[in-house]
């Protein structure tokens, strides 16, 4: 690596521009290995003296992989002293690559820091800008051959990292973020910490721990407890409504409005008109206005009227043009059906929108039904149809078009009432029992925001931490 045009890597003392023999150079270089080495020693014998003064060490350090999780963690536990203390300190032993890496990003520090000290002070001083970047660069290379031999000097010798912090009250405490495949194991120290900042003798663990993958995640229990609930109550009403036992649906006014807005064109003598959305098939708010497209036709079928279903998707035609032909066919009229009246206009969003506003104007229907995903054209198609005075009822589940459609038309299907038309239009019990068993999950989530709404509340005026306890937990493990 290169700093300012020092070679980290490769670093070299170079000796005096006065001609110091390189063997002068050698001693100087040992002078300085047997001065850090007794740096060394009376630092380690400073930490020996801070160790006599500082509270007792923990005991049995233990590091255990945690179970049922994914992988990449473990669980450092301890006894804590019989003496006070403020916190503990969890170390991890490094291994040849991480030591390397540090001794390297240390050296690269170093360097930096010298050249930006020398550039400071000679600019300060008005040297030249040539003798200010050579010297920077010497300054460099002293600096990072210095940082070198006290490495050098310290090779070998385990080297800890910090990795977690604990309170005096904890016994134990999870590391993440390690690797699955790391040389030898993790190995870990303990050290206990005073209020007055002394450090106790670091308590290490005896044995080496390599976390590991578990095949369940016991982080997602929750998460498979509110599945199994959530499918077992749909199962369970499926069963239910297939033995019949009946299952009660809310009126859906826009739903029921049907066979009044077919009686009112047939009365009237004028054509129903069914627009399935402006999307294609793989819209899930397409594949819901053919739901009630085939409602529709089966009553329009009963009743002789004319159902006209302009379409902008080729898919979309095809679709709605057998399934009107699935609805003649079970009112028993397959005869009358007409398939010219199901046909493709444009992909075109605003030509499509004027051949209908055009037509509209027209032929003038009687009811209008709109019944799928909408976007500008939904307040177009909305006042066109109430300015010729048709019946008009909308489906969608597009935020932003509901409210064109709710000022405009005499009924609307907002959201879950749109997608809940085939159960309720259809009555099978599959897709009943289905409509109730997501009622139970959403009476679990609501149950749950309520509860978690008073418990945030309870905790922010009384400051329990049980209850922060009880709201973290709900937060961070049930709904994560």
């Amino acid at each position: 690596m290169h700093i300012k045009g020092v070679d980290i890597d490769h670093v070299r003392i170079k000796p005096p521009l006065g001609g110091v023999p390189w063997e002068g150079v050698r001693m100087a270089r040992r002078q300085r290995l047997l001065l850090a080495a007794l740096a060394i020693a009376a630092i380690g014998m400073a930490a020996s003296a801070g160790w006599a003064d500082g509270p007792a060490p923990p005991t049995n350090v233990v590091a255990k992989d945690r179970p049922w999780d994914v992988g990449g963690a473990v669980v450092v536990s301890w006894t804590s002293p019989t003496t006070p203390v403020e916190s503990f300190q969890i170390l991890r032993l490094m291994d040849a690559a991480e030591v390397k890496q540090a001794n390297r990003d240390a050296r690269v520090a170093a360097a930096s820091d010298a050249a930006a000290a020398v550039r400071e002070r000679l600019s300060a001083e008005g040297v030249a800008p040539e003798d200010v970047q050579l010297q920077a660069r010497e300054a460099a290379q002293a600096a990072a051959a210095t940082l070198l031999s006290e490495q050098e000097a310290t090779a070998g010798e385990p080297r800890w990292t910090p990795v977690a912090v604990a309170l005096g009250s904890q016994t134990s405490v999870v590391v993440d973020r390690l690797s699955d495949d790391f040389p030898g194991g993790y190995r870990f120290q303990v050290v206990a910490i005073a209020s007055d900042g002394t450090r106790s003798i670091p308590a290490e663990t005896t044995v080496a721990v390599t976390p590991s993958r578990q095949p369940f995640d016991g982080g997602r229990l929750w998460l498979a407890i509110i599945t199994v609930v959530l499918c077992g109550a749909v199962l369970t009403f499926i069963a239910a409504a297939r033995r019949g036992m009946p299952l009660k649906i809310r009126k859906i006014a826009g739903l029921a409005a049907v066979d009044e807005a077919v009686g009112r064109a047939t009365e009237m003598g004028r054509p129903v008109l069914f627009i399935p959305g402006t999307q294609d098939m793989n819209e899930i708010q397409t594949l819901a206005g053919i739901t009630v497209l085939s409602r529709v036709g089966k009553t329009a079928a009963e009743y002789d009227a004319q159902v006209e279903v302009p379409t902008s998707r080729s898919l979309v035609m095809t679709a709605a043009r057998e399934t009107m032909h699935a609805a003649y066919l079970q009112a028993g009229r397959p005869d009358a059906f007409n398939p010219d009246l199901v046909y493709y206009v444009t992909d075109e969003q605003f030509g499509f929108v004027a051949y209908l506003s055009g037509m509209m104007v027209r032929e003038k229907p009687a009811a209008c039904f709109y019944m799928g995903a909408f976007f500008a054209e939904s307040l177009i198609l909305a006042e066109t149809g109430n300015s010729v005075g048709a019946i008009q009822i909308a489906g969608t589940a597009q935020p932003a078009q509901l409210p064109f459609f709710v000022a405009a038309c005499d009924y609307t299907l907002i959201g879950e009432e749109f997608f809940a038309a085939s159960a309720y239009l259809s009555g099978e019990p599959d897709q009943l029992g289905s409509l109730k068993g997501q009622d139970v999950g959403k009476l679990i989530v609501a149950g749950l925001m309520v509860v978690g709404c008073l418990i945030a509340t309870a905790a922010s005026i009384t400051g329990s931490e049980m209850l922060e306890g009880i709201l973290s937990y709900l937060k961070n493990t049930m709904l994560t």
